[in-house]
């Protein structure tokens, strides 16, 4: 299954962002996080509303579902939401569960989409809360991005 969703990822892309340039996309840890997050940049939390309502979130993270629950995706809506939060010229920080999709979709955004500087949490939201870092409950910030439709 996940081999299926790097496939069509990677095989749809190129199409849906052709022109684009690559950039460069950074592991990083979560002291890392804690101080690109101090400097502004800002955090995209790509998983699904259940994983967020199991753990909770980073504060201040943006709640932007990439993959369903199903695999599916829809790179071309989803830029559109990302860009209301970061253009392709800022740095993004990207987290979901353990680091793997973050990996697949900073790729996507360094090497296709255009994006100067992507951060990957390396250990995802478990290496955060692992490594002592802060969720919050997501209920609050869900409610407010369903109401607006950006999650």
């Amino acid at each position: 299954m996940l081999a299926y969703r790097f496939r069509r990822l990677f095989s749809l892309l190129p199409i849906l962002l052709a022109g684009s340039v690559q950039a460069e996309m950074i592991d990083i840890d979560s002291a890392e996080l804690t101080r690109l997050q101090k400097s502004g940049v800002p955090v995209v939390d790509i998983r699904t509303a259940p994983e967020w309502e199991e753990t909770g979130i980073v504060a201040g993270s943006r709640l932007l579902t990439f993959f369903d629950e199903r695999g599916r995706y829809d790179a071309r809506h989803w830029l559109q939401q990302l860009k209301t939060t970061a253009s392709p010229d800022q740095a993004v920080i990207l987290i979901c569960r353990t680091g793997n999709r973050t990996r697949i979709v900073g790729q996507m955004l360094s090497q296709q989409a255009g994006y100067a500087k992507v951060y990957n949490v390396k250990s995802g939201i478990k290496g955060w809360q692992r490594d002592g870092g802060a969720v919050i409950p997501v209920q609050p910030t869900l409610a407010a991005c369903r109401a607006d439709k950006t999650c």
